[in-house]
């Protein structure tokens, strides 16, 4: 991953590309980080760009060209549809920019690989969410693995089902589409966390299923429309890690239950993990004489979707490593592909890519601190 030497001063300047559902989150959370500056927002749709901009006190909105072209703008906020993810992102590294992506990071391996590379070449940084992994309740639980609290990691137990997010997204056919569905939509979530409890993923094998051919919209102008489903909605998958480490992981849009958990049993006890898609929760162990859980403290951030573009603006500045790396994005990626060919072959499947298990956060890192 490329670091560089630190550059400029002073707050970062970010521009996201796309100002769809998930903006509001982000332009909720950027516009309030002293570090970073929002400048402009694009999207297809100038109204919506626009109504954006306008929303959050944003001074510019226009078309991704535009925006591109304004020297101001360090970090491109990739917020479009996954199969759009790597040609936004591949043009922002050509107007200059670093890039931080929206999950997935791209649909292919190659077009991945080819993403960094082409980063590294120009001396610019790629990142991408999740970023939950950074809030207080992932982080609290890394600092409760590393500090033995129970013992060796042996194994995870893993699942997100619910019943799909049709009944209330307003336009949730791309998330039934190429590049989405449970695994890819949701699995980045859990995928990432057990990554940076874990290390990286070394093999996997898993199993995939179709609940229905057909969704139908549940809210919204779109309300009643049916639509295709092209992936599978229900995927167990078994991964080992190459620390020695084991998971077990459900992710499914065909449960009328939903639920979530992330369940970490070591070798002398286990963890129960907060929910990897917020960024806080309850945090408890149980040992071995242990009649019921016991509560761990939960410290760090909950400031929300964001704070991986935020550590990647104070680390430009710094020189140093972004923790919401590209390289991790791209394992991650590439543990998902590997679930998918493994469910379509029924054979174990290999995880290539290399990445490094992020550090952890301080847990007094204040996102609203002016640190720049």
């Amino acid at each position: 991953m490329t670091t560089g030497s630190p550059a400029a001063s002073g707050p970062v300047g970010v521009a996201l590309i796309g100002a769809g559902v998930i903006s509001d989150q982000y332009l909720q959370a950027l516009t309030s980080f002293p570090d970073v500056r929002v400048v402009a927002v694009a999207d297809l749709d100038s109204a919506r760009a626009e109504t954006q901009a306008e929303k959050y006190g944003v001074e510019v909105a226009g078309d991704v060209d535009r925006v591109l072209s304004l020297p101001e703008v360090e970090i491109a906020v990739n917020l479009t549809v996954p199969a759009a993810h790597g040609v936004v992102a591949q043009t922002a590294l050509r107007a200059g920019k670093h890039v931080y992506g929206e999950k997935p990071l791209v649909l292919e391996h190659i077009e991945g690989e080819s993403l960094l590379a082409e980063a590294a070449q120009r001396g610019l940084r790629v990142g991408c969410a999740p970023d939950t992994f950074l809030g207080a309740g992932i982080q609290s639980a890394r600092r409760a693995i590393d500090a033995g609290s129970i013992g060796t990691p042996i194994s995870a137990a893993t699942a997100t089902l619910s019943p799909g997010p049709e009944s209330w997204h307003p336009s949730p056919e791309f998330l039934f589409q190429r590049g989405a569905g449970p695994l890819f939509d949701i699995g980045p979530y859990y995928l990432t966390a057990l990554v940076s409890l874990f290390g990286p993923v070394e093999r996997v094998a898993a199993t995939a299923r179709q609940g229905r051919a057909q969704r139908v919209i549940g809210s919204g102008p779109k309300a009643g429309t049916a639509f295709p489903v092209e992936v599978p909605t229900h995927v167990t998958a078994l991964l080992d890690f190459a620390t020695g480490a084991s998971a077990s992981s459900a992710f499914s849009f065909d449960s009328a239950l939903p639920r979530t958990m992330i369940e970490i049993t070591g070798t002398e006890g286990t963890l129960s993990v907060p929910d990897p898609n917020t960024f806080t929760g309850a945090l408890k162990i149980r040992g071995p004489g242990d009649e019921d859980w016991r509560d761990l403290p939960v410290e760090g951030t909950d400031a929300g979707r964001g704070i991986g573009v935020l550590d990647m603006a104070r680390s430009l500045r710094a020189g140093t490593g972004h923790r919401a790396s590209g390289d991790m994005a791209l394992h991650v990626l590439d543990t998902m592909s590997a679930i998918e060919a493994s469910a379509e072959s029924g054979e174990f499947w290999a995880v290539a890519s290399p990445c490094d298990t992020p550090e952890p956060l301080p847990a007094d890192w204040d996102p609203h601190a002016k640190t720049l």
